[in-house]
């Protein structure tokens, strides 16, 4: 089968939402049969973002596989359900870093190394790896037209349309259409002027996606289509809408995959989008709310948790609930009483995080969902806490640390390295560098019989989640840690990691190693997010 590419390219600014339009094609395009695979093009140097700053370029995405991905694979996803891959995203970094990795193992036959051909035959080669039956392949690239750094992209990609032709290949660019609210009108002039530096690298874009606060007027779409010479009707509105889920259904009314279908000459049987109304009917018109604190160190900048919050609404979805979702920086709680900021939340969840900047704060909050019986889900950094927390306040161990935070007589938390002799995993390089060094991907974890964790997993005896992390929970206190009230419910297989840990006589306390956020989805809710808002309601009925 011949798989059709879709190159999606944004303008004027960044944030427009070029990962969410592609996954609503791409949902659109599903619902009428296709079968799609999504990737993504990123222009920094980084090898990949896992040593990038979350407060600057929001959360990393883990893949099954273990890649370290932009954060907008997640929304591919959870749009898709196509579980991505290595393959599904690409940094300049890592291109170039391929390409002189060839050159030095004199793969080029001592040719002089360029950006042409070289690199734009590397990307080249990514974008059509891994393919087997997809009919479409849909590409975002990173940034904006005009990033110097996106250039080599821009090229790649020209080349691509010239070789493959129309027949595979298809430019959407998107936009943007500002209200000037002292002019009281809006402004197609940054369209025109984005699609003109398009144009000046040789591409020719084939579908505009124009993103406005309020209703483009029809003048002005024509106008558009007139000075970027594209067809009317594919000139394509893209307004703000009150929840991300309801952009496919947005799309499909403004005629987009008709648009894409009619492109290709491909049949234009109705979608069927039944499930994407469903799902916005119940975020529409819950029956409740809850409110449920996350207590971390990012939260400055939400999309440094944005599986995270994603997971959550479904949660909610699932329960037929709204999900408030209360972000509480953890230092607060280094200097402040957590009462006043916790008193009637109905869930407290602690999320992952590297470093002991916020680390006291988030103790505090375990402590405060622990001695008040409120239902608390602490995820990776949030589990060690936990554990941690126990340990000091009820096992007795006052000098119970990690190791992330410095040397400590009470290791609780370490590198496996530090307290497994020999094993010889997770280790830094001889450099002492940090990326590439973390348990990464997707690892089996055993789940014990009579546990409140098997009995969310509908029974399961085994599970397999996704990791992101450095540091363990050390199995050697175990005994000490369940002697006061603590049940390691999920371990590894050889039984050496405790995955969760589990607090029982409380409503609901669970503490998992992996990042379950990671593997939600509208349509298929983790069950361990269900579970959490399902205690928060029984919470809100006692508060």
């Amino acid at each position: 089968m011949t798989t059709r590419f879709i190159f999606i390219t944004g303008g004027v600014v960044s944030s427009l939402g070029k990962g969410l339009a592609a996954a609503s094609l791409a949902a659109t395009l599903q619902a009428r049969g296709f079968k799609v695979r999504m990737r993504k093009l990123d222009p920094y140097l980084n090898v990949d973002p896992g040593t990038m700053s979350p407060t600057q370029h929001g959360e990393v995405f883990v893949t099954d596989d273990g890649a370290e991905t932009d954060l907008d694979l997640g929304h591919y996803e959870r749009f898709t359900g196509v579980s991505a891959r290595k393959s599904d995203n690409v940094t300049s970094g890592r291109i170039y870093s391929d390409v002189l990795a060839k050159e030095r193992r004199g793969d080029y036959l001592g040719a002089t190394i360029q950006v042409i051909p070289h690199v734009t035959d590397a990307i080249k080669d990514f974008v059509k790896s891994n393919l087997t039956d997809e009919d479409f392949c849909l590409v975002e690239i990173g940034g904006t037209v005009g990033d110097i750094e996106g250039l080599p992209f821009m090229e790649a990609i020209r080349q691509l349309g010239n070789e493959l032709g129309k027949e595979r290949t298809m430019f959407l660019h998107l936009t943007l259409v500002p209200f000037i609210p002292s002019a009281g009108e809006l402004k197609t002039k940054p369209t025109q002027h984005s699609v003109k530096e398009l144009l000046s690298i040789g591409i020719q874009p084939d579908m505009l996606l124009v993103r406005c606060d309020r209703e483009i007027d029809k003048d002005s779409l024509r106008k558009i289509a007139l000075f970027c010479n594209i067809k009317p009707e594919r000139v394509v509105p893209a307004l703000d809408v009150k929840t991300i889920y309801s952009v496919p259904l947005a799309y499909h009314a403004e005629g987009m995959d008709r648009e894409v279908c009619r492109y290709f000459n491909l049949p234009e049987t109705e979608p069927d989008l039944s499930k994407w109304e469903k799902i916005v009917h119940r975020i529409e018109n819950p029956e409740g709310e809850v409110r449920i604190a996350v207590v971390g160190k990012y939260t400055d900048l939400m999309d440094s948790y944005k599986s995270l919050a994603e997971a959550l609404a479904h949660g909610g979805i699932a329960n037929n609930v709204k999900v408030r979702m209360e972000w509480v920086d953890a230092q607060i709680f280094e200097q402040e009483d957590p009462t006043p900021h916790l008193d009637g939340v109905h869930g407290i969840l602690v999320p992952g995080g590297f470093g002991e900047r916020g680390s006291a704060g988030k103790i505090e909050a375990v402590r405060y969902a622990r001695e008040h019986k409120i239902p608390y889900f602490g995820i990776c950094f949030g589990m060690q806490m936990a554990v941690i927390e126990g340990a000091r306040n009820l096992a007795g161990i006052k000098n119970a640390s990690s190791t992330e935070f410095g040397p400590t007589e009470e290791p609780i938390v370490g590198l496996m390295t530090e307290w497994v002799r020999g094993n010889q995993v997770e280790k830094r390089d001889a450099a002492g560098n940090l990326g590439g060094t973390m348990r990464l991907g997707a690892y089996p974890c055993i789940l014990a019989e009579g546990s409140l964790v098997r009995e969310v997993y509908n029974g399961a005896a085994t599970i397999e989640e996704r990791h992101r992390h450095r540091y363990e929970v050390n199995i050697n206190y175990r005994d000490r840690i369940e002697a006061v009230g603590y049940r390691f419910t999920g371990l590894s297989p050889d039984g050496v990691l405790p995955e969760i840990v589990e607090l029982p006589g409380h409503p609901w306390f669970i503490g998992v190693q992996y990042h379950p956020e990671l593997k939600s989805r509208p349509f298929e809710p983790h069950p361990l997010f269900t579970g959490f808002v399902g205690a928060a309601i029984k919470q809100s009925r006692i508060v």
